[in-house]
């Protein structure tokens, strides 16, 4: 029995060819607003899923992006974007996505269609029963990524997913299910508008709050980002003098002695 899939209803709008440039726009600014209402009612979800991602981060463990075209490069963005803002190690998150490297930049053919790859795609990673693998698929039928959390539960490997229809193979391959339903697309079945935008919004949630409670920051600072350019090493001076209550001369200093930010605001506090 098919499932009946809201990202591929047909579009509230028609003629979209006759629209002047004011109705576009503010036409898909009225379906973007109900991408929020759709994230609140899955809230509950998104904590537990972050809530057990925690505990295998913090035993060693790593998190997996899995996913295909739109919802593949989301997850590889999310991951890319972890070392440079938490300071995390390269390892620690990462993104795969059906067809490698080449999917960044362009479609490859049938790549999501496979019922296998993700699982050999994830062994060559080494995945274990330490890591937590979630599956984005805004359809929720995606072979490759379906296919790939049933391996994982097979071998007890915690499975989470994010998806935007309701009742999915996706979801009753998860252990942390998350259904966010954004309704049908401006463009009808153009996944990558409301849809990849509640991907990413819930993405957001999910490493940012799995950081916080790892550490990573402190206030609302990001103690243990990456400074390897210019503006970031002035964010990084202004975050530790505010942090102490310094000058900005005296923080740069600090910054120069110690190298990073977290050591900066610690060696100086046990001084």
């Amino acid at each position: 029995m098919s499932i009946q899939k809201v990202t591929e209803q047909d579009s509230l709008y028609e003629n979209l060819e006759n629209f002047s440039t004011t109705e576009l726009v503010n036409s898909i600014h009225n379906e973007d607003k109900k991408i929020c209402s759709s994230i609140h009612k899955v809230l509950p979800f998104i904590t537990n899923l972050v809530d057990a991602l925690v505990s295998k981060l913090s035993s060693g463990g790593r998190l997996f992006y899995l996913g295909a075209g739109t919802s593949g490069r989301l997850g590889v963005l999310d991951a890319t974007e972890c070392p440079p803002t938490f300071g995390t190690p390269n390892w620690k998150v990462n993104g795969i996505i059906a067809g490698g490297t080449d999917a960044l930049h362009q479609s490859v053919e049938h790549a999501e269609d496979s019922k296998t790859q993700a699982w050999k795609d994830l062994c060559n990673k080494k995945i274990n029963k330490k890591d937590f693998v979630i599956g984005i698929a805004a359809s929720g039928t995606t072979p490759y990524v379906v296919e790939g959390l049933k391996s994982c539960n097979k071998y007890g490997i915690l499975t989470g997913c994010i998806c935007c229809n309701h009742n999915t193979p996706l979801a009753k391959s998860s252990k942390f299910p998350i259904e966010a339903v954004v309704g049908p697309e401006f463009i009808t079945g153009s996944t990558r508008m409301k849809a990849g935008s509640a991907q990413k919004m819930i993405l957001n949630m999910i490493t940012t709050s799995a950081m916080v409670k790892l550490g990573h920051i402190i206030g609302n600072k990001m103690i243990d980002m990456q400074t390897n350019n210019n503006k970031l090493k002035e964010r990084a001076i202004r975050i530790i003098g505010e942090s102490l209550s310094i000058s900005e001369g005296r923080a740069a200093e600090l910054f120069k002695q110690n190298g990073s930010i977290r050591n900066a605001i610690q060696n100086h506090q046990i001084k």
